[in-house]
C-alpha cells in the first residue's frame, strides 16, 4: 500500500478542534479536502503529520501554535482614534472590520476593545496562539 510522501496529492476527511474541545472547522460533511504535500497549502504541522500514512490510516493529531498560525504578535494589534473608524460603523467588541493597509492591500481585523475614543483592532489569525488538535483520516493518495 502506497505512503504519503512529499510531493503527494492526498484527499483526506478531517475534524479540527480547539483546546476546549469546539470544532472550528470540519470536511466530514462535504467533499474530502485535497491537497498536494510540501506545496505549503496546509499549515506546517498538519502537511507534517499526513506524511507516512498510508489509505484509511486515522489518527489524532496535537499542533502547537508554532507550527498553525504561529504566536499572537502584539505588533498587529493596534489602537487607532474613533474618528479613523467610518462614521457610519459602530464599533463593538468581536466585530470583524476590513481595514486597507495599502492602496491595494486590505485586512481583516478584529474589535478588541472599543473606549470613548479609541478603538482596539486585532489583525491576528483568528487561530493565531492556538494549540489545535486535529482527527484525519487519509481516503487517498491520488
Amino acid at each position: 500500500m502506497a505512503i504519503a510522501k512529499q510531493g503527494d496529492t492526498i484527499k483526506i476527511n478531517y475534524v479540527g478542534r480547539l483546546e476546549n474541545n469546539s470544532v472550528f472547522d470540519a470536511d466530514y460533511e462535504s467533499e474530502p479536502f485535497e491537497f498536494t504535500i510540501g506545496k505549503e497549502m496546509v499549515i506546517a504541522g498538519f502537511e507534517n503529520e499526513v506524511v507516512g500514512m498510508q489509505e484509511g490510516d486515522k489518527k489524532v493529531i496535537a499542533i502547537p501554535p508554532e507550527e498553525a498560525f504561529g504566536p499572537i504578535r502584539q505588533d498587529l494589534i493596534v489602537v487607532v482614534k474613533k474618528s479613523q473608524i467610518p462614521s457610519n460603523l459602530e464599533p463593538k467588541v468581536g466585530m470583524k472590520l476590513e481595514a486597507a493597509l495599502e492602496e491595494d492591500t486590505k485586512v481583516e481585523v478584529l474589535v478588541k476593545d472599543v473606549s470613548e475614543n479609541e478603538v482596539t483592532l486585532d489583525s491576528n489569525h483568528p487561530l493565531a496562539g492556538k494549540r489545535l488538535t486535529f482527527e484525519i483520516c487519509l481516503l487517498e493518495i491520488v
